[in-house]
């Protein structure tokens, strides 16, 4: 891999609606307000450049990693080495015969809206994910008996050279929380979602309802990184946990929260060793107590904090 000045220079001659910070720290844009420095943190503001971006690692053999707006993911204290590549510009929102059109950055909550402010159904369910759309896409994100399987007709990626490609919903292999361009790790540039005609009141009472569940019963008041846990089959990660007696639990700065046992919540300034420490501490009461193994929902990528890197000079 080049040196660390030669890839700046050569990242800022290359791309034309971009903006680069180097040794960036990450714990700036994840819920969970953890982890370390970016080498190269770049925010794109066309697919164009952000296909110029894979090209270069590609052919210099630097990793990418791609990042939305941070809220089901944990970066280590140690940050990510390599390129870290910031999607949300990508935000464009339109509609034509049901069908709306959004860039990967743009937050579901905002289809979600847009698709109630045109009357058409199917996207109630995501009126409360925190995410992007390129995360949604990426984990096939659900709620409350929907997911984005059942609305999304087909997506554009960029794969590892940064060739676009698009793929229908059939050809995406989604299934809970798994979708092919996690396999791959593609990157998400554009999703097409097909909705139905509704009724505006009929959608907004149900979003409403949502809401207002989600409000009274998730920890929306301090930074977390959404649920922690999949649902193991036949059970609810939260039952589990709250029966282990590991509600208000805490390691350093992070505790299982005491509204709900499938969250846990940054109180006090904690690290993302801190998240990693009491999610493997809950993994292994769970599984002592009651046989089940919880899966993690939330990703955890980077370096751990002694692998932290300097600033470029």
């Amino acid at each position: 891999m080049v040196n660390h000045t030669q890839i700046e220079e050569d990242l800022r001659s290359l791309l034309d609606h971009s903006e680069i910070k180097t040794y960036e720290p990450l714990k700036k844009y994840t819920y969970t307000e953890t982890g370390g420095p970016a080498d190269f943190y770049i925010t794109v503001h066309d697919i164009e450049d952000a296909s110029r971006v894979l090209q270069y690692s590609y052919s210099n053999n630097i990793p990418v990693t791609y990042l939305g707006n941070g809220s089901n993911i944990i970066i280590r204290d140690g940050g990510i080495r390599g390129i870290v590549l910031n999607l949300l510009e990508l935000n464009y929102l339109f509609e034509s015969d049901g069908i709306i059109t959004v860039g990967s950055g743009r937050a579901i909550i905002d289809v979600s809206n847009y698709a109630r402010d045109l009357s058409l159904t199917g996207m109630e369910f995501a009126c409360g994910i925190p995410g992007s759309v390129g995360g949604a896409v990426y984990m096939n994100a659900g709620a409350y008996g929907g997911e984005i399987k059942d609305c999304l007709l087909e997506v554009t990626v960029l794969d590892e050279a940064g060739r676009r490609i698009t793929l229908r919903n059939d050809e995406l292999g989604l299934e809970y929380r798994k979708s092919m361009v996690q396999e791959n790790d593609y990157a998400v540039v554009e999703a097409k979602f097909r909705l139905e005609p509704g009724k505006q009141d009929e959608i907004q009472k149900m979003m409403d309802d949502l809401t207002e569940r989600r409000s009274t019963k998730q920890p929306l008041e301090y930074p977390s990184c959404g649920s922690v846990f999949q649902r193991p089959p036949g059970n609810f990660a939260g039952k589990l946990i709250q029966e282990a007696g590991l509600q208000g639990y805490r390691i350093g700065g992070v505790e299982v929260s005491k509204k709900h046992a499938g969250f846990m919540v940054n109180v006090d300034g904690g690290t993302a060793g801190d998240y990693e420490a009491l999610i493997e501490h809950v993994q292994k009461r769970v599984f002592n107590l009651f046989g089940v193994t919880l899966n993690r929902e939330v990703r955890i990528i980077g370096e751990p904090a002694h692998k932290q890197a300097e600033p470029h000079k």
